[in-house]
């Protein structure tokens, strides 16, 4: 894991950016958005390692979506945390959900965003499984099955792509709207 945080910037829920459409992504990338890629991923590792994030005061993520950080492209990351200091790297590049369950499912404890600095009741009804296809940042489609943690991940960080955020979703007037009709992961 490199020593250095990357000079990532995250924005606050007020910018207006999140609130837009990000555009589809053109190959072959520059390479300086690559290297954004790459970054973000690190940046999203070191977040979660508690020595780490702790040093930088960092909130521990595990996605980040290209216009939390002030560049409007269909691009997102994800890094998931194996618990054995290894990690899961997915980059995803003009994502469409190809296929998903009816059964929906959310998270327990809430979600959580980067760029939400505060405490939000409620839950997001999410699909348990989808597939999707994307691209990578060689620019090399592919389809990938996502299920529970990695499923809603992927969503969440989609529904950045198209300028929502994920209170956006929750119902001010019931946070746990039809709760008994999904499953708590």
């Amino acid at each position: 894991m490199r020593k250095d945080l990357p000079d990532i910037k995250i924005l606050d829920e007020k910018d207006k950016r999140l609130h837009q459409k990000s555009e589809p992504v053109t190959f072959p990338l520059d390479p300086e958005l690559k290297q954004k890629i790459y970054d973000a991923l690190d940046y999203l590792e070191m977040s979660q390692v508690e020595e780490i994030a702790e040093k930088y005061d960092l909130r521990a993520g595990m996605g980040l979506s290209f216009c939390q950080i002030g560049i409007m492209k269909r691009i997102f990351v994800i890094s998931e945390d194996y618990g054995d200091g290894t990690f899961g790297r997915y980059v995803v590049i003009n994502p469409e959900i190809m296929s998903h369950s009816e059964e929906l499912i959310y998270v327990g404890e809430g979600e959580g965003c980067l760029s939400v600095n505060r405490p939000v009741d409620g839950i997001v009804p999410r699909y348990a499984r989808m597939r999707v296809k994307a691209y990578d940042e060689n620019g090399n489609e592919y389809e990938i099955r996502v299920r529970e943690d990695i499923s809603i991940a992927f969503q969440h960080e989609m529904d950045h792509l198209d300028g929502i955020l994920f209170v956006d979703k929750i119902d001010p007037k019931n946070p746990f709207k039809n709760k008994d009709k999904m499953r708590e992961i």
